[in-house]
């Protein structure tokens, strides 16, 4: 059956009420473009009112601009203003290392010493490894004793590795036993260039970041039971990079892949090995290293706008080494990056 041929009226007709309704359609595309725009307006607005760092804890914590202030290696944390903060008021224990026995190396300040309070606090006796920050060291001490529990100094170099064995024995020889290593020395210094970067900057960082962790760790499986943990401080340089710390963020990097790889080595001896890979933390390692404009600023560019304060981050070391939060965890990098995402 032939169509019936459509007349030139409707043809029109249907032409002007499609023009219609593609005028209706821009308008209303621009009404919605408008309503966008204003929205974001007042958030733009919002947040260049709400530019204070978050605050997401049970107290404030200092922000940007801090102090300037440049230290002389290695830096001591009672030079550091503000003092960081790493007793943790508000973090109550619960018998999560009752009765286990700790080395912590780089114990004396900053997140090792922060580690080295919680885990006091939650029962463990603590064996501080330290370079030569005696009265650091010795405010640690006291901290720990605080929390009812004992410590033992042990000042030294982690580069050599007949000191990791000695760091090892003594701390066995004083409390029976060993049951965490905590690797947390660390070295690092900003340069712009590869250039820059001398050979025995370069020795120096990777004996002491990556060195010294194979040492303490070889010499603490000796020890080390089933049920023990293994827990590496890595670093946001180990999974972005870093432009001006090329050797230290390398070093960063093989404590992840050391971390992965003696996960694997020790799983069937039931030995737990992580990493947590904290951001920007209030500790000498930065005002030790970089010049004191630089240390104004410093944690500002992470969401958070401000660094961590060593007593935020300790937490996570407290989870990676208490077999009742992480005993199905092995081979993990935890990291507490201020609200950066990785993937």
């Amino acid at each position: 059956m032939a169509l019936k041929k459509k007349s030139a009226s409707w043809f029109g007709a249907k032409k002007a009420a499609g023009a219609a309704a593609g005028k209706a359609k821009a308008q209303s595309d621009r009404k919605l473009q408008r309503q966008a725009e204003q929205r974001r307006r007042r958030a733009e607005e919002g947040e260049q009112k709400k530019e204070s760092p978050m605050q997401g804890g049970p107290r404030k914590y200092p922000e940007p601009p801090l102090p300037k202030q440049h230290l002389a290696k290695p830096g001591l944390e009672s030079d550091l203003k503000p003092r960081p903060q790493f007793m943790a008021p508000n973090y109550l224990g619960s018998a999560k290392l009752e009765g286990k026995v700790a080395i912590i190396t780089g114990g004396d300040s900053g997140i090792g010493r922060a580690v080295a309070v919680l885990f006091a606090r939650e029962g463990a006796d603590v064996a501080i490894v330290y370079l030569s920050e005696d009265s650091d060291a010795e405010e640690t001490r006291a901290a720990v004793e605080g929390e009812g529990r004992r410590a033992i100094l042990i000042p030294g170099d982690v580069t050599d590795s007949s000191f990791c064995e000695l760091a090892v024995e003594t701390t066995v020889r004083q409390f029976g036993r060993l049951d965490i290593l905590v690797n947390n020395a660390a070295f690092q210094e900003h340069l712009p260039s590869l250039e820059d970067i001398t050979d025995e900057q370069l020795d120096r960082t990777f004996r002491t970041n990556i060195y010294g962790y194979f040492y303490m760790a070889r010499a603490a499986l000796r020890h080390l039971k089933e049920g023990a943990a293994i827990v590496n401080s890595g670093s946001v340089t180990g999974i972005q990079g870093s432009k001006e710390l090329l050797d230290y963020a390398s070093t960063k990097g093989a404590i992840h892949a050391f971390t992965k790889s003696l996960a694997q080595n020790l799983v069937e001896r039931g030995i737990r090995v992580n990493a947590v890979a904290p951001g920007p933390v209030w500790t000498p390692l930065n005002p030790a290293d970089q010049d004191a404009e630089k240390v104004a600023k410093f944690g500002k560019d992470v969401p958070m706008k401000r660094p961590a304060q060593p007593e935020e981050v300790a937490p996570a070391y407290v989870f990676l080494a208490a077999p009742a939060c992480s005993s199905y965890i092995t081979g993990e990098i935890l990291p507490v990056l201020g609200g950066e995402t990785v993937a």
